[in-house]
């Protein structure tokens, strides 16, 4: 099969989201200007640099998130564990500005160190990001961001031998259509030499 995406794709549903899988599951906290915070799953998110470590990630349409970021200059990104899919998922609901996604998803908060807003208190791990570029991209209300990791939280719980363990956290990817997964199993690979 071959189709042109400005032609269409002749099929039940837009495979595209499929095709680029598995996406790890940015689950960003954010609290504007005038204290209301803002907690919700991005699944176009990845780290894009190690010095310094820096992530991005895709909002589209208009969010509350971006309005957030865009006041302050500071996201919280929290990684998602299998047992937190509920929350994860509660937290997606479109609701009003000033209502709290922490709250209403029944999601615990902890404070951020470096930064102004709550983090996700049992999330494998958070990233406090500070705001370096945002670039508006083709197409209606379509934002990448990238932001800059100043702070990292680690469950003490999930470093095993000196090493974050993905697979005792569980964490979730987001798939194309309604399909996620639950990393259970990982290989090493060496590169080879030159």
């Amino acid at each position: 099969m071959y189709y042109r995406p400005s032609d269409g794709h002749d099929l039940p549903h837009n495979p595209f989201s499929a095709i680029v899988s598995p996406r790890p599951i940015g689950w960003i906290s954010t609290r504007s200007a005038s204290g209301h915070e803002n907690l919700a799953p991005y699944s176009f998110f990845n780290a894009v640099a190690y010095a310094p470590p820096q992530v991005m990630f895709g909002s589209v349409g208009a969010k509350d998130t971006m309005q957030n970021l865009r006041e302050t200059g500071e996201f919280c990104v929290n990684l998602v564990g299998a047992e937190q899919i509920a929350m994860m998922n509660a937290s997606s609901e479109a609701l009003a500005f000033e209502e709290d996604e922490f709250t209403h998803s029944g999601t615990l908060r902890a404070p951020c160190r470096e930064i102004a807003c709550s983090r996700v208190e049992n999330a494998p791990a958070s990233l406090e990001c500070k705001v370096t570029q945002i670039v508006e991209l083709e197409g209606a209300e379509n934002t990448a961001v990238f932001g800059e990791v100043v702070g990292v939280h680690i469950r003490p719980d999930l470093i095993v031998e000196g090493r974050f363990d993905v697979v005792k956290a569980r964490l979730l990817s987001r798939l194309g259509y309604r399909d996620y997964a639950e990393i259970t199993k990982v290989f090493e690979l060496t590169r080879p030499q030159a």
